[in-house]
């Protein structure tokens, strides 16, 4: 299965615009892509990059676009 790099843009309504970055088959050569394309955008934007692990780009995308709940936190925790 191929690592996949993107770049995603957070919109409005939790929406999110993804676009497919690099493809690759080793995690290696995926990490220093998203650590090189990290250092190249200001960190005041609303962009991010990801790598994701999947079987397919459909796949890949939607996990992406998957919404997690906020995990609960335990009163101990806060």
């Amino acid at each position: 299965m191929p690592y996949y790099v993107y770049k995603i843009q957070e919109g409005e309504n939790q929406a999110r615009k993804l676009e497919l970055q690099h493809e690759f088959d080793v995690y290696k050569e995926a990490k220093n892509k998203v650590r090189e394309l990290r250092a190249t955008h200001p960190a005041d934007d609303h962009i991010t990059f990801k790598i994701i692990f999947a079987d397919s780009e459909t796949l890949a995308e939607q996990k992406l676009r998957e919404v997690r709940e906020q995990p609960i936190l335990k009163e101990w925790e806060k």
